[in-house]
Order: structure tokens, then sequence, then C-alpha cells
């Protein structure tokens, strides 16, 4: 197997992993209004969810298939967004905890 996909792979799964406690982390600073931390952790999510699509993506084209619903990360980031510009950060921390740290707990690692 290629390196570069071998890493890939590792870093997918290591980061697929460790994606619910961060989602639970997020949720805790915000309810303990902890704000600026949260929406730095918040852009690192994004960041990390849109490398993890695209890591996906890849890893396609090399023949190694791995179940991940883009487009439910789409429509997480796009709600994050709304809550975020409405400032309702309850909304923003209830989804981290109740839907999206769920729904990672319960992807697929390769």
């Amino acid at each position: 197997m290629n390196k570069l996909v071998e890493e890939t792979i590792e870093s997918y799964n290591e980061y697929l992993s460790i994606l619910p406690k961060g989602c639970q982390k997020i949720a805790d600073d915000i309810r303990q209004t902890n704000l600026n931390e949260a929406l730095k952790e918040i852009l690192a999510f994004s960041e990390g969810v849109s490398w993890l699509i695209s890591a996906n993506v890849n890893l396609e084209k090399y023949l190694y298939y791995n179940p991940l619903n883009t487009e439910k990360i789409h429509v997480f980031l796009n709600e994050i967004n709304s809550g975020l510009e409405i400032q309702d950060y309850v909304i923003v921390a209830d989804m981290f905890e109740y839907e999206i740290k769920p729904f990672f707990e319960k992807c697929q690692t390769y």
C-alpha cells in the first residue's frame, strides 16, 4: 500500500475516533459560556470535517471505500453556521451533543 494512503487512512481513523469527544467539549464550553474557546474549537471542527470529507473522496480514487454521509455533515455545518449567526448558542451546543456527536460515534473507520 502506498505510504501516503496508509498515513491518510491512519490520520482519518485517528481523527474520527476523537471527534465525539471534541463535539462534547464544544457543547460543554458553550454551556459554560467559554465562547471564545468554543468558537475556536468550532472552526477547528469545521476544518477537520472538511479534511475528513476530502480524505474520504481521495481514498476512493485508490479503491478504498468507506461510507461517510457527507451530505449530513454539510447539513450540520450549515445548521451550526445558522445558529451562530443568530447567536443561539443553546441550539448549537445541543446540536453538538445530541446530533453531531452521535453521528460521528456511528461512523466507520477504514
